[in-house]
């Protein structure tokens, strides 16, 4: 039953009827006071609301404007939400791995062996591998560390309960001499803390070694030709350390390590190494065969080992010259590529059941070799017992440009 709008009541001097305003004359009661002030004293009827206007057809054109005004609606509800100045909000990543003690676990590479990047912090998949060495372990590791005037080392650690030693000493020493700090924690702290099966209660946390450019390795070195050793696939770092512990007591010069799918410096590599890390000049190299082609435009000449070559590396007359030894990894040797780089390739002469060596045992007796080499020349050029090394026909000349 409509409502229906009460009657003006008796003309008031003035023309206005009785129990309205000027104002609300022809309002019709949309509140609780208009209700109860307009309300007659007969009834509970109220003033029905105006006629709602008919809608007018809506044809095509006013539908497509419709759609076009929701599809803007959804796009400004998906786009991202701005701050107080009106700025779009930056998009969240990934924390950056915080640093502590210095920055040495902001590259940790646990895992097992110390040898994989680990289940702690990994670096983002978009930021350039170092070469490592925050972390290094052994007691004569963490020695040549302080001895070193790099001034690499952050802090040092001591199990407890460890014997008097002439070496810990020493590196008490040095640890005070350099203003290393030196912490004694319990025995179950440090083996929490290392990376390695054995770190013989003692490691070292320092900042990442720096790379060499690999031009710089290419210039000789206190009046020394570039004795050099190019890593292609080597994964295992007990196999790193073991080989760059030999070619320092060789004599080389540095090493070129690829950026990726190689072995970096870690925990394990250093404490195999014994701190030959300390004396090394390091490259990192996007790709192996590259750095080849640039070590041979340098005058560098690349040998690759290869357990199927013809030609023996005795045989080889490179104790005078620039020479890069190249190996390969374990187990799939030289990659394709980086044996059509190489300037010649060479083997060790094998004649045992056993048909190769490990990398790292070839890699130590190749190196020894060129410093014999090098030694016989030397006492021949000087009148000494020992004639030139012979030149193999292939080698004649300058390195392939």
């Amino acid at each position: 039953m409509s409502r229906q709008p009460r009657a003006p009541g008796p003309a008031r001097p003035g023309g206005r009827p009785r129990g309205s305003s000027g104002a609300d004359r022809d309002r019709p009661a949309t509140g609780r006071a208009g209700a109860h002030r307009d309300r007659p004293a007969g009834g509970d009827q109220r003033a029905a609301p105006p006629a709602r206007k008919p809608e007018e057809r809506r044809g095509p054109s006013s539908r497509n404007q419709d759609s076009k005004e929701q599809s803007s609606a959804r796009l400004a509800r998906a786009a991202p939400r701005t701050g107080t100045a009106g700025r779009a909000r930056a998009p969240r990543t990934a924390p950056a791995p915080t640093a502590g003690r210095g920055g040495y676990r902001a590259n940790d590479s646990r895992g097992t062996g110390g040898g994989g990047w680990g289940t702690q912090r990994r670096a983002s998949t978009q930021t350039r591998r170092s070469l490592g060495g925050e972390q290094v372990e052994g007691r004569r590791a963490v020695r040549e560390l302080l001895a070193r005037p790099s001034a690499r080392a952050i802090d040092v650690w001591l199990a407890d309960d460890l014997d008097p030693a002439p070496l810990l000493e020493e590196i008490a020493a040095l640890a005070l001499a350099a203003c290393v700090p030196l912490r004694r924690v319990a025995r179950s702290a440090l083996e929490a803390e290392a990376r390695t099966e054995a770190p013989q209660g003692i490691l070292a946390h320092a900042r990442p070694l720096e790379e060499t450019a690999l031009s710089d390795l290419t210039h000789r070195s206190g009046g020394v030709a570039p004795f050099l050793v190019v890593l292609d696939g080597v994964t295992d770092p007990h196999n790193l350390g073991a080989l760059l512990r030999s070619a320092v007591c060789a004599g080389f010069t540095g090493a070129v390590l690829p950026r990726h799918r190689s072995v970096h410096v870690t925990p394990a590599a250093t404490k195999a190494a014994a701190g030959a890390i300390e004396h090394v000049r390091l490259a990192l190299v996007g790709g192996v065969p590259a750095a080849l082609a640039e070590l041979s435009r340098s005058g560098v000449w690349t040998v690759g080992l290869d357990a199927g070559a013809p030609t023996s590396l005795f045989e080889l007359g490179l104790a005078d010259q620039p020479v890069a030894l190249v190996l390969g990894g374990e187990g799939s040797g030289l990659a394709r590529l980086t044996r059509q780089r190489c300037d010649v390739l060479a083997s060790l002469p094998v004649r045992g059941p056993i048909g190769s060596l490990n990398v790292a045992s070839a890699g130590a007796v190749a190196c020894f070799e060129v410093t014999r080499a090098r030694l016989a020349a030397a006492r021949g050029a000087g009148g000494g017992p020992g004639a030139p090394p012979l030149r193999p026909p292939g080698l004649a000349g300058s390195p392939r440009r």
